[in-house]
């Protein structure tokens, strides 16, 4: 199975990149995963709505052209629904039973993902009714997605 993380920016702190790459050295046992890089746009301070809307738009067409007609797509969306571990371990070998060959995860920018691309995705997934920074979600998503294919193998896992 292939797992992509299709995130927009780049990790700067050293500690999340650490982090980044302990859960991709693990996570390379039971998937092909690949973290791709958007660029981000610039939010000039006290930007309005408008403008937020269009850097949005503009950063989910960098993110549609790495996305293909074949990836299951799961935005991340505050709105989104808010799977379990078990919840999320059970979809992802489900996605791989019914031939979903790749899933594809999107975290947006710091203003989130336009509707173009919550339009285009097959679902929307949300890990809490909080707003977490989209650097830190990356390492909070990769380390469920490890969480899933260690219950799925019937592995054990702190809890």
């Amino acid at each position: 199975m292939k797992i992509r993380i299709l995130t927009v920016g780049k990790i700067k702190e050293k500690y999340l990149r650490d982090a980044i790459a302990e859960y991709q050295k693990r996570l390379s046992r039971y998937c092909k995963l690949e973290i791709v890089e958007v660029a981000d746009e610039k939010t000039p301070d006290g930007a309005s709505e408008a403008q937020e809307m269009q850097i949005k738009d503009i950063e989910a067409e960098r993110l549609l052209r790495c996305i293909s007609d074949t990836d299951y797509v799961i935005a991340l969306a505050i709105e989104g629904q808010m799977p379990d571990s078990i919840g999320l371990a059970r979809k992802i070998e489900k996605l791989g039973l019914h031939g979903e060959s790749s899933i594809c995860f999107v975290i947006g920018g710091s203003l989130g993902l336009s509707q173009k691309l919550l339009t285009r995705a097959n679902e929307q997934m949300s890990f809490s009714k909080l707003t977490f920074p989209h650097q830190l979600m990356r390492v909070i998503l990769l380390e469920q997605i490890y969480r899933s294919f260690r219950i799925i193998r019937g592995e054990p896992y702190h809890k």
